[in-house]
């Protein structure tokens, strides 16, 4: 299968995908996540992806472990990527970019002889990740921005404003969830987000909690 096909409905997502478990990691349908992979069984994984549709299944670990001896569980929800850039760096690493494609409901495991996981995965209840855009109206864009603006000045960062205020309002969500410093909790929060609207609301209440906890030990929320 060609690595330059496009998805434009879930009937057309694989129904299994290697998995990719990473805690703190958040891939989002169109966000671009750059990795640097060294694990001989992700390697492998790489390989056979670029063999095929190029497609990797991000996760996240659940936070809790019964039994450290056996593989993670799982979260439920996690995201396709496609490979979109990669690099072998020479040294036994590949550096590779996944683009999201649609998150996925993991309905189970494949058995299989290699190394890395196989997930069943259905992409049924997420049909509107592939609509680019999607809920860009309903976003509260301004409130977005003003809790931006005070999360940078916090941590005295330094961002590029022009891009920020061009940048389609769905871009700026999930590049702000996937960036943000937040745990894995949070993370996967953003993730399950019924929509657009949800995911930025999700957004700025953990920004301002956060804040709030920096700021002298009170508990409100910035105003």
């Amino acid at each position: 299968m060609s690595g330059r096909k496009t998805y434009s409905t879930v009937d057309e997502m694989p129904d299994s995908v290697p998995l990719f478990p990473l805690a703190g990691a958040l891939l989002l349908p169109r966000g671009q996540m750059p990795l640097n992979i060294f694990e001989p069984r992700y390697l492998d994984m790489v390989d056979a992806a670029l063999k095929s549709d190029r497609i990797i299944g991000m996760i996240q670990p659940e936070s809790e472990q019964p039994d450290e001896t056996a593989p993670p569980r799982l979260s439920r929800i996690g995201c396709a990527g496609r490979i979109t850039q990669f690099a072998d760096t020479g040294d036994g690493r590949y550096l590779i970019s996944l683009t999201g494609l649609c998150r996925f409901t993991l309905v189970g495991e494949v058995a299989s002889s290699q190394k890395y996981r196989l997930g069943r995965i259905d992409v049924s209840a997420f049909a509107d990740d592939l609509r680019e855009g999607l809920g860009e109206r309903e976003v509260d864009r301004a409130d977005l921005i003003r809790t931006l603006k005070a999360y940078v000045q916090a941590e005295d960062l330094e961002i590029n404003w022009a891009e920020v205020n061009t940048a389609p309002t769905e871009a700026l969500v999930n590049a702000l969830a996937m960036m943000c410093p937040f745990g894995p909790r949070e993370k996967q929060a953003l993730l399950e987000a019924a929509d657009l609207q949800s995911r930025a609301a999700i957004l700025v209440a953990i920004t301002e909690v956060e804040l709030a906890r920096r700021d002298d030990g009170r508990s409100a929320p910035l105003q």
